[in-house]
């Protein structure tokens, strides 16, 4: 499974994300702008990695102001291979962290400083408004202040749909309560679920989607290129059955969560890209899913 002319992301299927229809086999930027080594990334590799996502029917790329290394930067990256953007391309970004110019991590903003951060995240991208805009959670804090900036600044037409990323039940609650939450962005994956099942079926109770990260990587290894755990027997084994690599396989188990559940690995690596997009039309048996939920 790891690539042929027929790959396409439509095999996942689709969900709406407000009103915006994606397929559910997206792709995420951060790991763009830099290589496996730590290095720059190649920029004209990471923009034919872009371009040919788009090829293979990606239409739902995630992103951020703070994705950047010393010399590239995931949204410019974005705005010069694909401006003009494609109609029905959805570019979903995240506010709430700041890095520097050095790249040290910022405190989380304040709520004043959030409209900031959008409009950065326009300027990079060259666009007038924003798709989609989620606001990265750090901890059980309220968030109906932040939140509520984001809201006025989509009733002002800058951005067209809000979601909450690193959140607990009550924080998409409080979200709610102020403003439509259209997804979820929360880490998950086969070996990191437990205490997000819950959330996940809330989700799919509410029609809203659940865009998991560190669904190939696992907690923990949000820069890394390989997963933890890959060497689980039941992985492999269900891997093998199908022809397919691990990522693979953990790609396709957390599609098979539910209709709502949407995926976003990223890569530089255009082959890897190919076999991310495939692995949407992997489908694992009931045997193998429960397989695999017993290993994680």
């Amino acid at each position: 499974m790891t690539g042929s002319d027929e790959v396409s992301a439509a095999s996942a299927g689709t969900w709406r994300l407000g009103d915006l229809t994606v397929n559910r086999i997206g792709f995420g930027a951060m790991r763009l702008t830099r290589n496996s080594d730590g290095g720059p990334s190649d920029r004209d590799r990471a923009v034919a990695v872009l371009r040919r996502a788009v090829e293979l029917g990606v239409n739902h790329i995630d992103t951020a102001a703070f994705y950047f290394s010393p010399l590239r930067s995931a949204n410019e990256l974005i705005n010069r291979a694909l401006a003009p953007y494609p109609e029905d391309l959805v570019i979903a970004t995240k506010v709430g962290p700041g890095r520097d110019p050095s790249g040290e991590w910022l405190p989380p903003a304040r709520p004043e400083q959030l409209r900031g951060q959008v409009e950065e995240n326009l300027r990079q991208l060259g666009r007038d408004h924003l798709d989609l805009v989620n606001l990265r959670v750090h901890g059980p804090e309220p968030i109906a202040e932040r939140f509520g900036v984001l809201a006025e600044l989509r009733d002002a037409g800058l951005i067209r749909h809000l979601g909450v990323s690193n959140v607990r039940p009550e924080q998409l609650a409080e979200a709610q309560a102020v403003a439509p939450v259209v997804c979820v962005q929360n880490p998950y994956g086969v070996d990191y679920r437990r205490s997000a099942d819950d959330l996940v079926r809330i989700c799919a109770e509410q029609g809203v989607a659940f865009v998991p990260f560190f669904a190939i990587a696992g907690a923990g290894r949000e820069a890394g290129a390989t997963a933890a755990g890959d060497s689980d027997a039941e992985l492999r084994a269900v891997a093998r059955a199908h022809g397919a690599t691990v990522a693979q396989v953990r790609l396709a188990w957390t599609l098979h969560r539910g209709p709502h559940v949407l995926a976003i690995p990223g890569t530089g690596n255009p082959e890897h890209l190919v076999a991310n997009v495939a692995a949407g039309a992997l489908r694992l048996s009931p045997d193998e899913l429960a397989r695999l939920d017993q290993a994680g």
